[in-house]
């Protein structure tokens, strides 16, 4: 996924997104510490499940965080307890 999607200010779903305007390395972080804005912006997200739609992490590989959750390639990284991931339903 490119990256300059995050500073996107058109009238489309990204537009709306908790993340608009972190920066990518927080976006594509591959740790827990370095992601924890990004897991905190997906938790207040309004377009939440359009970006887990759109970015389809388990299909693209994807390395960063999507859906409330942190990706690495393609797979949900465990997040220790002190961390909460945003439910499916």
């Amino acid at each position: 996924m490119d990256p300059s999607f995050l500073s996107l200010t058109s009238h489309t779903w990204t537009a709306s997104a908790a993340c608009l305007g972190l920066p990518p390395e927080t976006v594509f972080a591959r740790q827990p510490a370095e992601a924890a804005p990004a897991l905190d912006a997906c938790a207040r997200c309004p377009v939440v499940r359009r970006c887990e739609e759109t970015v389809a992490p388990s299909d693209t590989w994807f390395d960063g965080v999507c859906a409330g959750r942190l990706w690495r390639n393609g797979r949900p990284v465990a997040l220790g307890r002190g961390r909460r991931r945003r439910s499916a339903a």
